[in-house]
């Protein structure tokens, strides 16, 4: 969603959107704080509340798991709000920025052993978790128009560390999934066979992980653009 247009009120010719569209937008973004703010607490309670018996017996992906593939993947569903103009924001950096996380998820974790116990599991997890507590907090409340400076705050600072911790996590995963898949052939498709053709899931991987060489750093610059934006840091230009 775009957080330009989300910081407050923005007065234009574009339509109102419909009071359904915005009950479903504030449910769904409503949701997801608490879907996130349960995963947060998953998160406390396994390294901090819990015992070394306990985290021996159970690992984090089994206690996650489900909570996290609900609710990270329930985040396709931005991609039809952008899609479909609900919301105000660019269907192509939403899709990025959906599937870059479901890929870690779906095509990751839970499809080698060794990106379940990746360290970056948990280095992602908190950063998702407080990002989007943050970020869908901010998204309910400014449908129904009351958005506190502190949330304005937060929003478009928090991600200055939260983004490079998450993308570190990220990229952990990947890394620890890739040895599995170079030796087992993970989802892959060899020669020969009925289709004539090959595919390397090790090789998917490892662009996927390439590819965050020059993307980042694209969205990451874009949010201190937003920064600057809507917490005044151009008054000075617009003065002169």
């Amino acid at each position: 969603m775009s957080a330009k247009t989300a910081a407050k009120p923005i007065k234009t010719a574009s339509k109102e959107p419909s009071s359904l569209t915005k009950i479903y937008l504030f449910a769904y973004n409503a949701i997801q704080v608490g879907g996130w703010s349960y995963i947060l607490y998953q998160l406390i309670n396994y390294y901090v509340l819990e015992g070394p018996q306990f985290r021996a017996q159970v690992t984090l992906w089994d206690y996650t798991r489900l909570a996290v593939i609900i609710f990270q993947n329930a985040a396709f569903v931005e991609i039809l709000n952008a899609v479909f103009g609900l919301v105000k924001s660019n269907p192509v950096v939403t899709t990025f920025q959906v599937f870059s996380r479901m890929m870690v998820v779906v095509g990751v974790v839970m499809a080698t052993p060794t990106g379940k116990v990746s360290p970056g599991l948990p280095i992602a997890l908190f950063a998702w978790s407080i990002t989007e507590i943050i970020r869908y907090g901010f998204y309910a409340l400014n449908i129904i128009k009351v958005v506190p400076k502190l949330v304005v705050f937060l929003r478009y600072t928090t991600f200055i560390a939260l983004y490079p911790i998450g993308v570190t996590g990220e990229l952990l995963c990947f890394w620890w999934a890739q040895r599995y898949a170079r030796e087992n052939s993970v989802w892959s498709l060899e020669m020969p066979n009925k289709l004539n053709a090959t595919f390397s899931y090790y090789a998917l991987l490892w662009i996927v992980m390439l590819g965050y060489i020059p993307i980042f750093p694209q969205l990451y610059m874009h949010m201190f653009t937003l920064r600057r934006k809507i917490l005044g840091g151009d008054s000075k230009k617009k003065a002169n």
